[in-house]
């Protein structure tokens, strides 16, 4: 498949997972050699499609900011490969808690999977909910259906509120629809809220600061699939390193590429 080619189809890929589209990226972007201009044009177009995805501006960004950036983008592919964040994330739950998530985030799903001893409430946020509580109970985890109405319900009746960012940064992330209902339900009863953010996914900024306007300009917010989350309302971070303080949201690592702040339409 010509390089071209093969980015318009990551371009027009949905609902695959982070990983997968870094990986075909760089693929992509690796093929398209050293030309500056066209890796430009190239990242710009992929961010205007997938502007909610972090991974892919981290991935954007090493490529153009690369003395090497065919080198980087595999380097890059790797990194996101070998994404410790699931397994962190099963070792750092409590014992026998009772953890709320939304929909079907890949990464949180990875963790819940290598425990058994978790209950999970599992909220059908955008119709995905109840396609993860079936795959859980394959894997002997008590899993239990919640209607989006019982969002603000089973997040105050948790003892863990589980939310996964594709993207985020120093003033906030951004999650599937409903992640700021459940992670302010949560806030109010005490709950704690820990953020869960893989390789790629935290932004510096600059970065953050671009990603947010676009999103702005997508339309009326309650109608999208994402939405953004202040970070006043969590209590931990997960990622690839275990379970850390806030404070690497406020200073999180990561190159800048000023060119990927300014759209361009296919």
């Amino acid at each position: 498949m010509h390089p071209i080619e093969r980015l318009r189809y990551v371009a027009r890929a949905s609902g695959a997972d982070q990983a997968m589209l870094v990986r075909e990226t760089a693929g992509a972007l690796a093929s398209l050699g050293f030309d500056p201009p066209g890796l430009v044009t190239a990242c710009r177009r992929i961010i205007d499609r997938h502007p909610t995805s972090g991974p892919l501006w981290w991935l954007c960004a090493r490529v153009l900011t690369a003395g090497d950036p065919v080198r980087e983008a595999w380097l890059a592919a790797d990194e996101i490969s070998d994404d410790r964040t699931g397994v962190e994330l099963a070792h750092a739950l409590p014992e026998d808690a009772v953890v709320c998530v939304l929909g079907w985030p890949e990464l949180i799903a990875e963790a819940l999977v290598r425990r058994g001893d978790v209950e999970v409430l599992v909220v059908d946020a955008l119709g995905e909910g109840s396609g993860l509580a079936r795959r859980l109970r394959r894997s002997d985890v008590d899993a239990i259906e919640v209607p989006q109405a019982g969002l603000g319900t089973a997040a105050a009746a948790a003892d863990l509120v589980l939310v996964e960012a594709s993207a985020a940064g120093p003033t906030g992330f951004v999650g599937i629809a409903g992640s700021r209902a459940a992670a302010a339900s949560a806030y109010c009863a005490e709950v704690p809220v820990w953020l869960v953010s893989g390789v790629g996914r935290l932004m510096p900024a600059g970065p953050w600061g671009a990603l947010v306007r676009r999103l702005d300009d997508l339309g009326d917010p309650w109608d999208a699939d994402d939405e953004v989350v202040p970070a006043a309302l969590l209590t931990k971070v997960a990622g690839p390193g275990g379970l850390v303080d806030l404070d690497v949201l406020a200073h999180p690592p990561g190159r800048v590429a000023p060119e990927l702040f300014r759209p361009t339409a296919f």
